[in-house]
């Protein structure tokens, strides 16, 4: 029998190997990520992780080890049956947060953080999102993981043996405090000034090799900690040269004179209507006009033929809701939250729905899936839209989309609302699902295979089908000759390519302005600006001839004096894109994660005083 007091150390060496072996089965499961990685880097992951799983075990072993010194004072105390029955539930709880963090980091590319639970008002949506996870999959190495540990626990910890009749109970309870008192160390981390964080694991410019050397039930309870009490990022430089440094590109957003505008009108009329599609995960990997694959998307590609065709744009952040927002209030991302998260803050940010109804528009808002997820119906209530629709204003038998209605679906109810005569111009936002997870869209295959890919490619095609169908009965209607379309994606995509989540090729996105409200002489035009979906907002005003001062974070792409600049957010990190090369920085390292070679000091420093003054500005909203 093993000895009673080694119960407590065996019990913390157990909680350790359970961690070392969810982080083999992370790399088992990323294997394409992790075969890129030299054997050296691979054993760091293990060696430089070692402090969070230590920190993590720690936290895990602090009740068990209390009420192993209230049972040896007090031996009434079922301290077997409560001891056994914690670490079976503790088991349970970080098996399932380590299975389902195999599956959120393919698709999102960071580690289990508190991002999901934004999602838990919404449960139908986040059963869709997962609807292409492999669920069969992930429960066995949930119940193998469980297996796993349950195996370790009766081979490294054991049954607990009885206090020996000779030691006292007094002696024994001070042995249980003692060993207690000695978590401190590995709970935070050592005996060094300040306690173990994420950057203490970072050893490598491969991110991936940084993220799997972290312990993710740990980044969890770290981020929940971060959220509740959030302290601003360290700044990069002194505010005054942050400010100068942002109003090169964007002077009103630090409270600097515009320059005078003059850009080139586009429109045939003052006052057209305005369809403004956001395509969902329109990554521009797929759109062939802007240089990516040919033959997926052939009605936008027609649209950018004959319309005005922006290339080099750029998604501001990685989620539905945070692009959302940057089209819509022309506002930057945040990477270690969103805005959209906050109504007291929303409420204060500028609106394209708000600016368009002041001078006499009416407006609509139309989305197939259910406005609840994300937060998304009170950041569009309090921009003012006149009409919400969205998946419950939908029959039972319009809602073939596990999110919700489908693209076809949606662009005829549209339709249908619009056959009226229009008395007075309208603003209709229309916000696509089809060409999300799980890409169950109902038409033939076009795309051969049953990979992720090729399902993803079939629905980005389905979506502009019917964004084609819709448009060539559209051009039937009286009012289209009078309309202006702006056509934007919300963020790109890992796929085709499983682009690394901060790469800038996985941000580049197509915009598109068409309709019947564009000068002949416009047609065809191509504006090969580097810009940002932020700007798409005073891009449009501007065009409409109405103030786009409040938007301080978006800007006239159109202007002869736009500066070529791209800024993005992903999770605890940016990046940017000129004329000279991209860089992306992690915040956690501090330091660039990619840098082409042309990129020049003065680039690096403007994206660095991007996110400073951005996130200062959030800050004060």
């Amino acid at each position: 029998m093993k000895n009673r007091f080694a119960f407590q150390p065996r019990y913390f060496l157990f909680w350790l190997l359970f961690f070392g072996l969810s982080r083999a089965l992370f790399l088992a499961y990323q294997h394409t990520s992790a075969t890129k990685l030299s054997v050296n880097t691979l054993l760091g992951t293990f060696g430089y992780g070692l402090r969070l799983d230590a920190s993590a075990a720690a936290y895990v072993c602090l009740p068990p080890f209390l009420l192993f010194i209230v049972g040896s004072l007090w031996p009434r105390l079922p301290l077997r049956r409560l001891i056994g029955g914690y670490t079976a539930a503790t088991g349970l709880v970080l098996a399932l947060l380590i299975t389902a963090d195999l599956e959120l980091y393919r698709t999102w590319g960071f580690r289990l953080d508190d991002t999901p639970l934004q999602y838990l008002n919404s449960p139908g949506e986040m059963a869709a999102s997962a609807g292409n996870a492999p669920l069969v999959v992930l429960l066995g190495l949930f119940v193998g993981l469980v297996a796993g540990g349950w195996w370790l626990y009766r081979g490294v910890v054991g049954p607990l043996a009885p206090l020996p009749a000779w030691f006292g109970r007094g002696r024994a309870a001070l042995a249980g405090l003692l060993y207690t008192a000695l978590l401190v160390l590995p709970l935070r981390g050592g005996t060094q000034q300040i306690p173990v964080n994420q950057s203490d694991v970072y050893f490598s410019r491969i991110a991936f090799a940084n993220h799997a050397a972290l312990n993710a039930p740990w980044n969890l309870m770290s981020a929940l900690m971060l959220r509740r009490d959030e302290q601003p990022l360290t700044p990069f430089m002194a505010d005054s040269t942050a400010r100068r440094l942002v109003a090169g590109v964007y002077p009103l957003a630090v409270g600097a004179p515009a320059r005078p505008d003059s850009s080139a009108l586009l429109l045939a009329e003052t006052r057209p209507n305005v369809l403004f599609i956001i395509l969902e995960s329109f990554t521009a990997k797929l759109v062939g006009s802007v240089g990516g694959e040919r033959g997926v998307t052939p009605n936008l590609d027609s649209l950018a033929r004959t319309g005005v065709l922006f290339p080099n744009i750029y998604a501001a952040g990685d989620r539905s809701q945070k692009g959302l927002v940057s089209l819509l209030s022309g506002y930057p991302n945040q990477p270690t939250t969103s805005i959209i998260k906050f109504p007291r803050k929303t409420e204060h940010l500028p609106h394209l729905c708000r600016a368009l109804a002041a001078a006499g528009y009416r407006s609509s808002y139309y989305y197939g899936g259910e406005l609840a997820f994300a937060n998304m119906k009170s950041y569009l209530q309090t921009a003012g839209y006149e009409h919400l629709t969205e998946r419950n204003d939908f029959s039972v038998g319009e809602q073939n989309s596990k999110w919700g209605a489908h693209d076809g679906v949606l662009f005829d109810r549209i339709l249908n609302d619009l056959r009226a005569a229009q008395p007075k111009p309208f603003f209709v936002t229309a916000f696509t699902l089809s060409s999300h997870e799980p890409f169950d869209v109902p038409m033939k295959t076009k795309f051969p295979g049953k990979s992720e890919t090729a399902q993803f490619r079939n629905s980005v095609y389905y979506t502009d089908q019917a964004l084609g169908k819709f448009l060539r009965e559209a051009r039937q209607k009286p009012w289209y000759a009078h309309t202006l379309l702006v056509l934007v994606a919300d963020h790109g995509h890992r796929l085709p390519g499983d682009t690394p989540h901060d790469w800038p090729v996985g941000f580049h996105i197509p915009l598109v302005l068409a309709g019947g409200a564009l000068q002949p002489a416009a047609r065809g035009r191509v504006v090969p600006v580097i810009g940002s979906q932020t700007d798409v907002a005073a891009t449009l005003l501007r065009q409409l001839g109405l103030p786009a001062q409040a938007f301080t974070w978006s800007r006239d792409l159109l202007a002869p004096h736009a500066v070529p600049f791209a800024y993005y957010c992903y999770n605890n990190g940016f990046g940017t894109v000129a004329p000279t090369g991209t860089f992306w920085f992690d915040n956690v390292l501090r330091t660039p994660l990619g840098r082409d070679a042309g990129v020049t000091d003065a680039q690096f420093r403007l994206g660095q005083a991007m996110e400073q003054v951005s996130l200062e500005d959030f800050a004060r909203r």
